[in-house]
């Protein structure tokens, strides 16, 4: 089922989060909007933000892929009866064609459960051409789908793409194979492993009651899960999904990621995507089912103005926390005009990392503090004091630190899972 753009309630919401951020100076992405429809039960249980690729960060995106299966793997939040997916073309020069695409449940590596492998439908058709710019959803899938469950979403590309929509950071091995293999449930053609997902940018599920909705975690690489055991699905969204799975079953909300490494609030890079300004609309406000988000970002607007443009974080803008708490302010407008419910993460300790300096840590406890007192979210969630030394607080606990004194490592993601009171998402 290819959807058309927006319902009347998207179509207004998108004008007034535009009419925001003009008023702010700010523009949005310049993208087209991505096919979207009221939820009708449907809810977010994975999702990644795509991105552009670049040289300046090689990857099989930069070429693309011709007469390949791309083979996605993902790990759902929460279950459902049916499944579908969305695929994007986002960041395409040219109209993007599946020649047919398929889901399963994962066994091991690239390998699934025999019987589980199911088409995926467009209007009932194998074959979908995606125009350069835009998104599809799928038909629904009758494969049922339970909460904490890898699933391989298999994508045959019969033409050359193009440098191809993607997502770096995946914290996930996938797979390629040639020629068309998307109906394998055998991993034996996918003999090349990629640390990106593919032109899959989200996976929906729904069931008969579910009144939970969908949460958004919203950020950079800390989001993302930098520093997290490859393929272990430990980034602090995948700890909070199964806090709330554990804590109200069929009723807990899904969780999705949208987070980008090295993305920041007020700019946009050849490398790490386009400004949380700019995509919030798009990675948020259209998530089947959304109704809360929780914004941890603006370490990077505050790192990456410290010294010379390397090219990935063009332009090295430096910015102050005044410029930062109005992105926040944005955003929250941007949420209350949608009627989602907009949490805060206050920045986490980074001193000893590659992007602090004294200036940049005066920064840092400014917007911290703003965050901490301003009554502006409705609510906070106080990362920095899970994470910090308790006897020096501007440094990464020992115990949560992966080694560059900026990202957790996997017992740092639970304990900030574990710092979210779940009566803020009940």
């Amino acid at each position: 089922m290819i959807l058309p753009r927006g319902t009347p309630r998207r179509a207004a919401c998108a004008v007034a989060v535009a009419a925001l951020m003009a008023g702010a100076g700010l523009a949005l992405s310049g993208l087209q909007p991505r096919a979207a429809a009221s939820s009708g039960g449907w809810v977010a249980t994975w999702a990644a933000s795509p991105m552009a690729p670049t040289p300046l960060q090689p990857n099989l995106a930069v070429r693309g892929f011709a007469d390949q299966t791309v083979r996605d793997i993902v790990f759902t939040s929460v279950g459902g009866r049916r499944v579908r997916i969305r695929l994007s073309n986002t960041f395409g020069a040219r109209p993007l064609r599946i020649g047919q695409a398929s889901v399963g449940v994962v066994r091991d590596g690239a390998g699934l459960l025999p019987g589980t492998i199911q088409p995926v439908l467009f209007d009932g058709r194998r074959s979908v051409t995606v125009r350069a710019g835009a998104e599809v959803i799928s038909d629904p899938v009758p494969l049922p789908v339970s909460p904490m469950e890898r699933l391989a979403v298999s994508i045959y590309l019969p033409d050359a793409t193009g440098p191809a929509t993607y997502h770096e950071y995946a914290q996930q091995v996938n797979y390629v194979a040639a020629g068309d293999h998307a109906g394998d449930a055998s991993p034996a053609a996918f003999t090349t492993r990629a640390p990106s997902w593919y032109f899959l940018d989200g996976v929906e599920v729904t069931a008969a009651s579910r009144p939970g909705g969908s949460v958004v975690a919203f950020g950079d690489s800390i989001t993302d899960g930098l520093g997290s055991t490859v393929g272990a699905n430990d980034r602090w969204p995948n700890d909070l999904a199964r806090r709330l799975d554990a804590a109200f079953g069929s009723q807990a909300p899904g969780v999705v990621d949208e987070g980008i490494g090295g993305n920041r609030i007020l700019h946009g890079s050849a490398c790490y995507g386009p400004s949380g300004l700019a995509r919030f609309g798009r990675d948020v406000l259209e998530q089947a089912g959304v109704r809360d988000v929780i914004v941890l970002e603006g370490i990077n607007d505050i790192g990456f103005s410290r010294g010379p443009d390397t090219g990935c974080e063009a332009p090295a803008t430096r910015v102050s926390a005044a410029q930062i708490i109005a992105g926040y302010e944005k955003l929250i407008a941007a949420a209350r005009a949608y009627r989602v419910k907009i949490f805060a993460g206050t920045l986490t300790p980074f001193r000893g990392s590659f992007a602090w300096t004294p200036a940049a840590q005066v920064t840092w406890n400014e917007v911290n503090h703003w965050i901490r007192t301003s009554h502006a979210f409705n609510g906070v969630i106080d990362f920095a004091r899970a994470l910090a030394d308790p006897g020096h607080p501007e440094y990464l606990n020992p115990a949560y630190n992966s080694g560059d004194g900026l990202h957790p490592d996997d017992a740092g993601y639970a304990a900030m899972a574990n710092a979210i009171s779940l009566a803020l998402l009940k």
